[in-house]
């Protein structure tokens, strides 16, 4: 019971001691001044015995009913200026301007306008104005309307001047003193510049003239350079028409130009397709019939060649092995014998032996040629006739010679026709073998006929009349 009566003691206490301290505490704003009176302050720069003390931009403390607090702003102020006046000339005129103050920041300014104002601030534009009202008919009166028209800021800088020491009494601090105008009511000033204005006026008028003459010249020359213009773009325009006239004729004549060019470009294609159908022909002419008549001639050439080699082969050994055999002998006798005689004899024996020999070989030859004569004369014949194969080619052929050019009317069936009527010619040759075998005898001579002769007539000539006829 007791804690919570000595709490709520402490607790009022502190109530108390704010509100007093709120009460007490006195808090001067950025623009303006705290003017405390009530007890002897002494402060740097002012006089003892003021009575009042200043506070700016803080707080301090107040004992209310002991001390007064009052304030003074410290923001700007304007006063109009409207004074009449009279020049050094006697000329009255009328000068407007504007006058900006305040009071002054420091203690001294504060303390002076304090004094003055504190209980007046309204009246403060009021009687700065009175202040530069005096101080500018007195300056007005020593200047001329020309000095004042030519030089404003020298009448704004000697106002600013007569007043400033005033002004610091009041504690007030002039921040702008502007002109803003001269009236006068006599037209002192307008006569003043009429000699100008008509000066500037006489010089207006000679700047227009020259100017109105400059823009008749401009105007001429560009009316010129028009006419010039038109008659280019006439050149330009008469140009172009002929050339829209020739590029229509070329149109016009571009369709049957196009449709010419068209059909030679179409008959150009259709000669290069005849020359490679037949070129096409031509190769298929070589693959089907040239091509394979030369492999079957190829082949038999190379079957009879084999044959007629294997043939010399043989003869050629047996006749190695008789030769071989005759040396032997030879050579057994020679060096048995026991004499030159002897000897000689030996050797003239093997020769005749050799030659005997040699003899019957022959004959064992023709004999069984003349029996295989007899048992397959197509083969014997076939074997003769390949032999003498590239003769009787060449003599088909040389029924060509003597042809410039030829003229096949069917194609590729023509020039067939034309090899099998060649052909035809080594067929006619064949039987003309066998005819002239089928009248040898065993012995390989004509029976009861003669030889054929073989100097260009029978098939030969016969194969020449064919292929002139062909021609």
């Amino acid at each position: 019971m007791g804690i919570g009566i000595v709490a709520g003691g402490v607790l009022g206490a502190l109530v108390v001691l704010i509100a007093l301290f709120k009460l007490m505490w006195r808090v001067a704003e950025p623009n303006e001044a705290l003017i405390i009176s009530g007890s002897n302050h002494r402060m740097e720069g002012l006089g003892e015995g003021m009575g009042f003390r200043i506070v700016t931009g803080r707080g301090t403390l107040v004992l209310p009913g002991v001390q007064a607090v009052r304030k003074l702003s410290l923001d700007l102020n304007e006063t109009q200026l409207s004074v009449e006046c009279v020049t050094h000339q006697g000329i009255p005129l009328k000068v407007r301007g504007v006058v900006i103050f305040k009071v002054g920041d420091d203690f001294v300014s504060i303390a002076n306008a304090a004094r003055r104002f504190l209980d007046q601030q309204k009246l403060m534009s009021e009687r700065v104005h009175i202040v530069f009202a005096g101080h500018l008919r007195a300056i007005v009166g020593g200047l001329t309307v020309e000095d004042m028209i030519r030089d404003r800021e020298k009448l704004t800088g000697q106002a600013r001047s007569a007043c400033g020491t005033e002004m610091e009494k009041l504690g007030l601090i002039v921040d702008s003193l502007q002109i803003h105008e001269i009236e006068d009511p006599t037209g002192y000033i307008k006569n003043l510049a009429a000699p100008h204005a008509a000066a500037v006026q006489r010089d207006a008028r000679i700047a227009q003239a020259e100017a109105n003459r400059l823009a008749t010249e401009a105007e001429q020359m560009a009316a010129a350079r028009m006419s010039e213009a038109t008659r280019d773009s006439e050149i330009l325009q008469a140009g172009y028409q002929a050339e829209r006239d020739k590029a229509s004729a070329k149109a016009r004549q571009a369709g049957p130009l196009a449709e010419a060019g068209a059909r030679q470009e179409v008959v150009v294609q259709e000669t290069r397709v005849a020359e490679l159908e037949a070129h096409r022909r031509e190769q298929q002419l070589q693959a089907d019939v040239r091509k394979p008549a030369d492999a079957t001639a190829y082949e038999k050439r190379t079957l009879a060649e084999a044959e007629r080699d294997a043939r010399i082969s043989a003869a050629q050994a047996e006749a190695k092995e008789t030769e071989l055999a005759s040396a032997a002998t030879a050579t057994a006798t020679r060096l048995t014998g026991e004499a030159e005689a002897a000897a000689a004899q030996a050797k003239g024996l093997a020769v005749a032996e050799a030659t005997r020999a040699k003899g019957l070989a022959e004959a064992e030859s023709i004999k069984a040629r003349a029996a295989a004569l007899a048992e397959n004369q197509e083969a014997v014949v076939a074997q003769q006739l390949a032999e003498k194969w590239p003769e009787i080619v060449e003599a088909g052929a040389s029924a060509f010679g003597n042809v410039d050019q030829m003229v096949l009317l069917n194609g590729a069936d023509g020039m067939a026709d034309m090899f099998a009527k060649a052909l035809t010619m080594g067929g006619t040759g064949l039987g003309l073998a066998r005819q002239l075998l089928a009248t040898m005898g065993p012995n390989g001579q004509q029976a009861g006929a003669p030889a054929p002769s073989m100097n260009g007539s029978g098939p030969r000539s016969e194969a020449i009349a064919v292929t002139d006829a062909q021609d």
